[in-house]
């Protein structure tokens, strides 16, 4: 069905009276100052949709558990370690319930697509399940029910530590060699959703792999996104720069072809130089601002990259909460609080606002592998109608759009979301809303029972 919007956010410009028609999931026709027919759906402001580049699904059903002060000084490594015993009980069932909730209120918030960083491989205690692709069809089933975008990330997770420990307790539901992962990412290729969807590689980290993994898993996939956790707490800086001689950001730099198809996450703890040469290399810069916060992570060298013309995206990684607009201001509003400065992001003058989502939209799409991130004829239409009379925004100029959405608006201004062409949220709520809602309730009441 045609879509006709009173405004359009079309490249740079602003654009009224807007008529977009679709065709097999793409944009075929984009008409500028057209009269609405019957039969299309009819919004106030349209904007391209944003790629969620970086989820780990399942952490969303422990939102609200892990915010007690423990004995002793509290920290990402706390965190983690109740994690694992968090996950240590869930069942395939619960894991495609979680993600389904997860992937239909990231579509609410106004993502159109999502980059699923998947570890979770095996049964409790390490076993694989007779199919070894079990839980990533699990997370594929979810993203086909609610009709979102999926990159899917496999991620090769193999020791405990950069000095390459065993796994142990939580650990051991991630653990593949290098052969067996290989294995697993067939046949996740073999059974991804029958939707518009991507397959990429997700070398967990430094950490977590061996240069001499990396190098053999990266010369086995030589197409396609690749995701790895970086530099997201000092530990693993220090850690890692002990173990093989330079800090994370800086090795990765010399030791990998680092380009386009490259996405770093958390990239916090990096040096000048280190953020210069991210920017020159392509690759995308995966910020997670809520959770980054939540973990005390740290604070992305924003301004430095920025000036090199890094390209960024955001995710909701942990899931705590997923709410776009909350995401993108925490970004800009970290950078005010370190250099004490208005308006960081954005190079020379303009909108912030405007900066930070059309630069995401980009960032997102080329990190997940998506041909979207603009509304252009050709792209996939990954759009997303928000309400412009909301008090919030029914004051402002077209041009004072974005900074109202960002950085003044509450969650609740979507009113219509398609994903590839599939319009998945209607009138605020996603279409199968009624469904999942009652499948995660219940999937969590057998988690809670099984503690």
């Amino acid at each position: 069905m045609p879509i006709h919007a009173k405004t359009a956010l079309l490249g740079s410009d602003w654009v009224h009276d807007v008529r977009i028609e679709t065709v097999h999931g793409r944009i075929s026709q984009i008409q500028a100052q057209a009269k609405a027919t019957p039969d299309d759906t009819q919004v106030d402001v349209l904007l391209p949709a944003l790629g969620n580049l970086h989820s780990h699904a399942f952490q969303r059903a422990m939102a609200g558990m892990t915010e007690t002060r423990m004995a002793g000084r509290e920290s990402f490594w706390t965190w983690r370690n109740l994690m694992y015993s968090f996950l240590d009980r869930l069942t395939p069932e619960q894991i495609e319930a979680i993600a389904a909730l997860v992937f239909m209120e990231m579509q609410e918030a106004g993502y159109a697509s999502v980059g699923e960083f998947h570890y979770v491989h095996h049964q409790p205690g390490g076993a694989p399940y007779d199919q070894l692709s079990e839980l990533s069809q699990r997370i594929c089933s979810a993203a086909h029910q609610t009709g979102i975008g999926l990159t899917h990330l496999p991620v090769l997770y193999t020791y405990g530590g950069v000095a390459q420990e065993k796994l142990s307790g939580g650990q051991l539901r991630f653990g593949n060699d290098v052969d067996r992962f290989l294995r697993l990412v067939e046949e996740c290729r073999a059974t991804l959703p029958d939707i518009d969807s991507n397959l990429g590689i997700a070398p967990h980290s430094l950490r977590a792999t061996s240069p001499t993994d990396l190098s053999k898993v990266l010369r086995a996939t030589p197409d396609g996104p690749v995701h790895i956790h970086i530099a997201e707490q000092l530990q693993e800086v220090a850690d890692v720069q002990t173990a093989l001689g330079q800090r994370p950001v800086a090795w990765l730099l010399d030791n990998a072809e680092v380009d386009a198809r490259w996405c770093l996450i958390h990239a916090t703890h990096m040096t000048d130089a280190e953020t210069r040469a991210l920017a020159r290399s392509g690759a995308v810069a995966g910020l997670c601002p809520i959770t980054e916060a939540n973990l005390g992570d740290g604070i992305f060298n924003g301004a430095t990259y920025i000036a090199e013309n890094g390209r960024f995206g955001v995710g909701s990684d942990s899931n705590i909460r997923i709410s776009l607009p909350e995401e993108l201001r925490t970004l800009e509003y970290s950078q005010r609080l370190r250099d004490h400065q208005r308006a960081v992001l954005v190079k020379g003058e303009g909108s912030v606002g405007n900066a930070i989502y059309t630069n995401a939209a980009l960032g997102g799409a080329q990190a997940i592998g998506r041909d979207a991130g603009e509304i252009a004829v050709g792209k996939l239409a990954d759009l997303v109608a928000i309400d412009r009379e909301h008090p919030t925004l029914c004051a402002l100029t077209d041009d004072q759009l974005l900074d109202g959405l960002c950085f003044a608006a509450p969650d609740g201004l979507v009113t219509d979301l398609w994903s590839a062409g599939r319009h998945m949220v209607k009138q605020g709520r996603h279409v199968a809303r009624d469904q999942i809602i009652p499948a995660y309730r219940s999937a969590i009441a057998g988690l809670l029972a099984s503690v």
